[in-house]
């Protein structure tokens, strides 16, 4: 048996195959709920990752348990500090997000959504992706658990994350 031991793998003209620099990932296995009808950070569902260089572009992965309220609307998005990220044109009236879920009559329905976007933040700053969420009906939504949410097996918990990637560009 043989061991290989390398500090850097290079191609011919000297670039290092270092695609993929750091890892980082927040878990979020309890529940949270709101009926703000703005945009409200969703508690411990963020992560933080400080580039090694400006020409790093970010990774980001999110899944997320989005119980929509009862008789009502809930939108989301993943931020970048305050920026969104990979969110609808402005439409009239219209609330920009990633993803939506509307319940009429459904208040045991709880879809995961899953969420991918490869972000240029040129910068070597601290970085934080966030999910975000609004009610704009007022009803009551939640992130790991559903809107209405009766103790029995009809209603879900569920567990989010929100994983970053620094990829070499």
């Amino acid at each position: 048996m043989s061991t290989l031991k390398v500090n850097t793998l290079q191609n011919t003209s000297g670039t290092a195959y270092d695609f993929v620099k750091q890892v980082v990932q927040t878990t979020k296995t309890d529940a949270f709920t709101t009926s703000s009808t703005s945009f409200v950070d969703v508690t411990g569902l963020s992560v933080s990752i400080t580039p090694s260089s400006t020409s790093s572009k970010i990774l980001v992965l999110a899944m997320v348990g989005f119980g929509g309220p009862q008789q009502g609307i809930m939108i989301g998005k993943i931020v970048r500090g305050s920026a969104d990220l990979l969110v609808g044109d402005a439409s009239s009236n219209r609330t920009r997000g990633n993803f939506s879920f509307i319940t009429i009559g459904i208040e045991s329905a709880m879809p995961t959504f899953n969420f991918q976007y490869l972000d240029s933040p040129s910068s070597t700053s601290a970085q934080t992706y966030k999910l975000q969420v609004v009610c704009p009906s007022g009803h009551t939504g939640g992130i790991n658990r559903t809107g209405f949410h009766a103790d029995n097996s009809s209603y879900p918990v569920t567990a989010s994350t929100i994983t970053a990637m620094e990829v070499a560009a």
